[in-house]
């Protein structure tokens, strides 16, 4: 009897559901007609036919989802930036996608700056909260520095000149601009605060073969091309040298 309870046990382990949650983050994911999608959420769909997992993707606000997978095992968020802050919160598979945040302004501002003494300089800074690029910013004791809880916040507050930069991942920037009406075309570069890769973010609390199993479908779609497929589709424009790196398999 024991061992059919451990048996019973194990099963009910394995057929755990998994929960994934992301946030409105496009062109990595958003609703459409009622359902998740993105480049991001592609490469999860694909993920989980590859690992035979029972698993349903959620679209919540990141403050949610961060809080839900620091409490729970079986869940994970994407896409998460891994750092060093939060490299011991999760466990990781990745990554999915490799960009630079990059400080922007319009054209039409003049503005130009080449380091933070500068961005110092030019008064309030709006950065979304949840950011990793707000946490690194605070703890350069960036005194300008004003948190947002939004990206469309943030925005709003550039396309109305009440903050002078835009701080964004440049594999983003095209579909925030839309929402509020805006082209790349208005805006000018300015320098990158840091890379940034984006992870699939599984709790502690996951059993670590199920990750390790993600990290193998994952590798196996680098090296059968399906994961540049659906990069190419998303980001035409990709750099080469930047995918190329992503798609290295050591």
């Amino acid at each position: 009897m024991a061992g059919v309870l451990v048996l019973l046990c194990c099963l009910s382990a394995a057929a755990a559901e998994l929960r994934l949650y992301t946030e409105d983050y496009r062109p990595f994911s958003y609703l459409e007609e009622g359902r998740p999608s993105g480049m991001a959420v592609a490469v999860v769909e694909e993920l989980i036919r590859r690992t035979g997992e029972v698993a349903r993707i959620e679209l919540v606000p990141w403050t949610r989802g961060y809080h839900q997978v620091r409490q729970q095992a079986d869940t994970a968020l994407f896409s998460t930036v891994r750092t060093p802050a939060r490299e011991p919160l999760f466990h990781w598979v990745g990554p999915i996608a490799r960009g630079h945040t990059r400080f922007y302004s319009l054209k039409e501002s003049g503005v130009r700056v080449a380091n933070l003494d500068d961005v110092r300089q030019l008064g309030t800074l709006a950065v979304p909260k949840q950011w990793y690029s707000y946490e690194l910013l605070r703890e350069q004791q960036m005194e300008n520095l004003y948190g947002v809880p939004t990206p469309q916040d943030m925005l709003r507050m550039f396309r109305h000149g009440r903050v002078k930069l835009l701080l964004a991942n440049n594999l983003t920037l095209d579909g925030m601009l839309a929402e509020q009406g805006m082209h790349a075309s208005q805006l000018q570069e300015q320098f990158d605060l840091m890379p940034n890769d984006s992870y699939i973010a599984f709790s502690r609390q996951t059993d670590l073969e199920r990750v390790a199993r993600w990290q193998r479908a994952l590798d196996e779609m680098r090296r059968d091309g399906s994961l540049e497929r659906i990069y190419r589709q998303w980001f035409p424009s990709a750099d080469d040298e930047a995918l190329a790196e992503l798609l290295r398999v050591d």
